[in-house]
């Protein structure tokens, strides 16, 4: 028989080992609650999402919107459909966002103006696009290049703002309408190179680079659209409107460096989803964007747009817009710019 002792020892490695054990099982079942519940909070949607683009199919944002949809997608398992619904300056199809339910299910593509120009050309909203949007992530740096008809007799931006200068109110140029980023552009720069032009504003803009093609108009700030055209000579490019020079033409000026100090009419397209969306389903969205962002064939179609790839967190995105709403603001109050 085993002495009192012996079994003393035995029971106290016995119950030494249990208690290891227990430990080890208790780490095993802690770590897979935290698993389970990372998984918990990584959404995975369960069925189609909707992109609503608030602008026309064709445009920078829409063609960044179905470059975005392909490998969203793919890496969420369900379709992404994209839905234009135009007007308004943008805010028809923020609104129709603005109003859906926070699940994740229905986001908004927008350009910037519709958080930095808007609230500050339109007295009334059916909704605040700085509170009732919220961000999640930013897609690109739109460019606005200055360009003009073949006809202009100038070579450069230098020799251009002479002749505006010499000929005030004889020429004009067009914008997607009063309160676009091409407008406020415009009028920056009359203000900022002291010349006295005239605006015509459009529908959208594709009508404004069709007449600035056929001659009806002297120059336009484009967004991207006419970017062949400025390649092929049928438009003149005279300088960049933003604080950096655009990568498809290094050798091009921006308008700061010819001389108007602080010039920079650019905004970002971004990706917003309803206010009160989880944070969790947010990042999940803003992750995925910023991987798709990261895919050369994306890159190169915002690219070939005449944008700047822009990814980061949704608080970057909101920085952007308030440092972007200031800027463009001061010009629009100032000029008191009201919508068509």
């Amino acid at each position: 028989m085993k002495s009192s002792i012996n079994l003393r020892l035995e029971r106290r490695h016995w119950l030494r080992g249990l208690g290891l054990a227990g430990l080890a099982l208790g780490a095993t079942l802690s770590a897979s609650s935290v698993l389970a519940q990372a998984g918990a909070t990584r959404w995975q949607p369960v069925k189609p999402i909707r992109m609503v683009v608030n602008l026309p199919p064709g445009t920078a944002m829409d063609s960044i919107a179905r470059a975005l949809a392909t490998p969203m997608q793919e890496a969420l398992g369900q379709q992404v459909i994209i839905d234009n619904r135009a007007g308004a300056g943008g805010l028809i199809g923020g609104d129709l966002v603005a109003k859906s339910a926070p699940d994740g299910y229905t986001l908004l593509a927008t350009p910037g103006s519709l958080m930095a120009i808007v609230p500050s050309v339109y007295e009334k909203t059916p909704f605040d696009p700085n509170k009732d949007l919220a961000p999640v992530g930013g897609t690109a740096r739109a460019l606005l290049f200055l360009v003009a008809k073949p006809s202009v007799p100038a070579n450069n931006i230098q020799e251009f703002i002479r002749y505006l200068q010499a000929n005030p109110g004889k020429y004009s140029y067009g914008s997607a309408g009063n309160g676009s980023s091409p407008h406020l552009a415009g009028e920056m720069f009359k203000r900022d190179a002291g010349v006295n032009t005239v605006h015509v504003p459009y529908k959208g803009t594709a009508p404004a680079l069709q007449d600035l093609l056929a001659g009806q108009l002297d120059y336009n700030f484009d967004a991207g659209a006419g970017v062949e055209h400025m390649r092929t000579g049928r438009l003149k490019l005279f300088a960049i409107g933003n604080a950096t020079r655009s990568s498809l033409f290094p050798d091009v000026p921006t308008l700061q460096e010819a001389g108007l100090k602080d010039f920079d009419a650019s905004t970002t397209y971004g990706i917003y989803a309803p206010a009160g969306t989880p944070d969790h389903i947010v990042a999940r969205l803003n992750e995925e964007i910023n991987k798709a962002l990261h895919q050369k064939v994306v890159r190169d179609r915002i690219t070939a747009l005449g944008a700047e790839v822009v990814s980061g967190t949704p608080a970057d995105l909101a920085r952007t817009n308030q440092e972007d709403g200031k800027r463009f603001g001061a010009i629009a109050r100032a000029l008191n710019i009201r919508p068509d």
